[in-house]
């Protein structure tokens, strides 16, 4: 990979459905060439596949991020499913691997006592609750929700293909999609193998603020950091995420500890993937469901 390949990769990474043309645009290149470049990240297996990330909260649900000892994918799964659905499982280097899990509306403290008594089977280095949005959630019709099932069955799939699906007009199809897309509860991303990107090695910095709002911190953070970001960061709680990339361990290091010395980060941990596995059984159940339910917008 060089230094174009990242940068599309990047741009996929925050927003798949955006054109070829748009990303060309940015980067001084054509359309086509970034077509080209797409397709190969796509052929040697660096783009695994298309996903859409839904906010948890934005359907009514928790979500517990957990890090666990092993590498063992199965066998965290079946113990993340004793406390409810996985959403995200990602082994890393040294042997430590993180979980996203949704959970009902049970009380969090109740959920996160009952994760520590339940996986047995592992070791729990640590959990916490992904924080809830601090802004109004979009509200989602029936409408939205029939788009979205077939944006995240097929996140790069085109208007007219999900209005002769859905039986919707074009136009409106268009406006659920576009009502999605300006939400930040909903990211329309991509799932990629972080052993094939040669030349960088990604990775992901786990921040503790001192701050009660560590939203207010996000901008300064990207001013100093935003050269290093592989996609746009995260909160979850009093945590940020910051996906990365390097070009050696040595800068890798270095910029784990300008983080760490930035004045209002309490600590801050290093993690490697060396996979990421997405799952959406979550959202199908939860569509649903909703589907289900007399009420207009969900609530």
């Amino acid at each position: 990979m060089d230094n174009l390949d990242r940068q599309i990769l990047s741009a996929l990474l925050d927003n798949c459905r955006e054109s070829d043309r748009s990303i060309g645009s940015r980067l001084g290149i054509s359309g086509g060439a970034v077509r080209a470049r797409r397709q190969k990240m796509e052929d040697s297996g660096v783009i695994r596949q298309y996903a859409v990330r839904v906010e948890p909260p934005l359907l009514g649900f928790g979500v517990l991020y957990v890090v666990v000892t092993g590498e063992d994918t199965r066998r965290i799964l079946e113990q993340c499913s004793l406390i409810g659905k996985p959403y995200l499982v990602v082994p890393c280097v040294g042997g430590i691997t993180v979980c996203g899990v949704v959970v009902d509306s049970m009380e969090m403290q109740q959920k996160i006592d009952l994760a520590r008594s339940l996986m047995k089977d592992v070791r729990i280095l640590t959990i916490f609750e992904a924080q809830k949005p601090g802004r109004d959630p979009i509200r989602l019709t029936k409408t939205d929700l029939e788009v979205l099932q077939r944006l995240a069955a097929s996140p790069r799939q085109r208007t007219d293909a999900i209005a002769s699906d859905t039986g919707l007009s074009p136009k409106t199809v268009a406006r659920c999609r576009d009502k999605m897309q300006s939400s930040p509860d909903v990211q329309f991303t991509l799932v990629y193998d972080p052993k094939t990107l040669d030349g960088y090695i990604p990775y992901v910095v786990l921040a503790w603020t001192k701050k009660d709002s560590p939203a207010e911190i996000l901008p300064r953070l990207g001013q100093k950091f935003s050269q290093y970001y592989m996609q746009a960061p995260f909160l979850a709680k009093s945590q940020i995420v910051l996906f990365m990339y390097a070009k050696t361990i040595f800068e890798m290091d270095e910029v784990t500890k300008m983080v760490r010395s930035v004045d209002v980060i309490g600590a801050a941990d290093l993690f490697i993937p060396k996979q990421i596995s997405m799952y959406n059984q979550w959202l199908y159940d939860a569509i649903d469901e909703y589907k289900k339910s007399p009420k207009l917008h969900l609530t």
